[in-house]
């Protein structure tokens, strides 16, 4: 059984209106280096929700099954959420709720990215293969495993770093294993987002007489805000356990769960399946005559 005394080392949370319930799976300190609130937790799981319900009813109705990872981005931020929750009103130092809560909100926007990737490949495919350097194919099949390479090391690392605290231990190498797979996420984020602003510059007139300019404005500040909410997550890791960032919680609200709320309802509003239809591959062509025999009456 793990003791419930005060963590030895300067970064250690001990929450004095929280008593450690010492139980087989309590650490000796609260990794989160606060109690979460229970007020964000259960809001944020409600806010995905509702987008969860509204993704899911559009992509049905559009038939728009490529942007259905976006779905289960929203489970995995509901899961992550609820045992954020649990942490929050039931035992903050319990390393399960620690290790579920960190492995689904970081998983998530993995999936919401493959959903935005998704998205560029579709307009290269309605607008033009001549406005960009890259393939839709290669740009999915390489963001994607990117994505998957980065998050699969830092759950390798998050879960070293629980299993480390726990048993008291130095986390510097786990943290450094978390740093390394956050560092090529935002190498690889930082590739689409100078890809996709390159192409949205040199197919701007194309946009235009699509009608496009609103979708594609709220496509690029949702990928910047993964792209912001990826890198306050490398510079949290970078100043390291017991650092400003990673204990105070309002960072977390503001940086990483308002990213990807904003997301979710601008994506929302402005869905994918409405506004590019139910395929990726979907020419320009077929585009055109879905909306109107002349692309520029094509409404958004």
């Amino acid at each position: 059984m793990v003791s419930g005394s005060l963590h030895t080392r300067s970064f250690g949370y001990v929450d004095p209106n929280f008593p450690n319930p010492g139980g087989v799976n309590d650490t000796s300190i609260i990794i989160y280096g606060y109690t979460p609130s229970i007020a964000l937790a259960a809001f944020a799981a409600a806010w995905f929700f509702v987008h969860l319900v509204l993704h899911t009813a559009q992509t049905c109705k559009f038939r728009s099954w490529w942007w259905i990872t976006f779905s289960v981005g929203m489970i995995f931020e509901i899961v992550g959420y609820i045992a954020r929750s649990l942490s929050a009103k039931q035992d903050p130092y319990n390393l399960n709720y620690f290790v579920l809560n960190y492995f689904f909100i970081v998983t998530a926007p993995v999936f919401i990215a493959a959903g935005i990737y998704t998205i560029l490949s579709a307009l290269i495919a309605r607008l033009g293969s001549q406005y960009t350097f890259l393939r839709p194919t290669f740009i999915l099949a390489f963001f994607i495993t990117s994505d998957v390479i980065s998050t699969i090391v830092q759950i390798a690392g998050a879960t070293l770093i629980g299993v480390k605290e726990s048993n008291s231990e130095d986390p510097t190498t786990a943290n450094n294993i978390l740093l390394a797979g956050l560092a090529y996420q935002v190498f690889a984020m930082s590739v689409f987002v100078i890809l996709m602003l390159t192409f949205e510059f040199r197919a701007r007139r194309a946009i235009k007489e699509r009608r496009l300019q609103v979708f594609c404005l709220s496509f690029t500040v949702a990928t910047l805000m993964v792209y912001m909410r990826t890198i306050f997550r490398l510079i949290e890791t970078a100043e390291g356990l017991g650092a400003n960032l990673s204990t105070t919680e309002v960072y977390f609200a503001c940086l990483e769960f308002a990213p990807i709320a904003l997301v979710a309802l601008l994506l929302c509003i402005w869905h994918p399946g409405r506004c590019l239809g139910p395929k990726v591959r979907d020419s320009r062509e077929r585009f055109a005559k879905r909306h109107g025999s002349d692309p520029a009456s094509v409404q958004y």
